[in-house]
C-alpha cells in the first residue's frame, strides 16, 4: 500500500503532504501489526492449557486491552495526518508481510515460546518505524516509542516464563513460532 500525497486533503501544520503520506503508510503497517497482535493474544488466551494455564490466561487479557488501545491511537494518528486508517480483516491479510499465528491448542510454555517470536517481530518493526519517523514527524515517533516501551514490557513478561535460572531462554535461537514452541516446551 502506498498513499498518494495528492489524496491527502490536509495534514498537520508544518508537515508536507509527501512526508504525511510516508508516515501514514508506516502507521498503516503498524496498525495492521497491532490488530494482528491483539487477535493473536486473544487466540493464545483461548487456547493455552497445562499447569501454567491460569497464570498465562490472566496475564494476556491486560495485554490485549493495551494493544487494542494502541490500535485506536495509531488509527487516530493516521486520521490526524489526513489519511484514512484501514482496519478491515481483508485489508490486514492482504497488506501484511507475515503469516497467521501457527500454534493452536497447546501448553502454556509452548505458546509463550511462540509469542516471544511474535513480540520480537512486532517490536523490531516498531523500532524500524521509530527510526524512520524522527525527521518527518516526531509526534508519531513519540507515539511509537511509548507503544514500544509497553510491548517490550509485555515481551519481558512472556520471557520471564521462558527464562532458565542461568538467564538463558528455553526458546533461544528459535526464529519461527513452531520451533520456539517446540524448543520452549522441551
Amino acid at each position: 500500500m502506498s498513499t498518494d500525497p495528492s489524496s491527502i486533503g490536509y495534514t498537520v501544520p508544518g508537515m508536507e503532504g509527501k512526508d504525511a503520506a510516508t508516515v501514514i503508510d508506516l502507521l498503516q503497517d503498524r496498525l495492521n501489526a497491532l490488530n494482528d497482535l491483539a487477535l493473536t493474544l486473544k487466540h493464545v488466551h483461548w487456547n493455552v492449557v497445562g499447569p501454567n494455564f491460569i497464570a498465562v490466561h490472566t496475564m494476556l487479557d491486560p495485554q490485549v486491552e493495551s494493544v487494542r488501545a494502541m490500535v485506536d491511537d495509531t488509527a487516530e494518528r493516521i486520521a490526524t495526518l489526513g489519511g484514512s486508517p484501514t482496519g478491515t480483516p481483508g485489508a490486514l491479510v492482504s497488506q501484511r508481510s507475515w503469516d497467521d499465528y501457527s500454534v493452536g491448542r497447546a501448553d502454556a510454555i509452548a505458546h509463550l515460546g511462540a509469542l516471544d517470536v511474535v513480540y520480537t517481530g512486532v517490536i523490531g518493526d516498531h523500532r524500524a518505524a521509530i527510526a524512520r519517523t524522527e525527521d518527518p514527524d516526531p509526534v508519531t515517533q513519540d507515539l511509537l516509542i511509548a507503544q514500544s516501551g509497553e510491548l517490550e514490557q509485555f515481551q519481558w513478561f512472556v520471557r520471564a516464563h521462558l527464562e532458565r535460572s542461568d538467564g538463558t531462554l528455553r526458546s533461544a535461537g528459535a526464529t519461527t513460532e513452531e520451533k520456539a514452541a517446540t524448543q520452549a516446551s522441551g
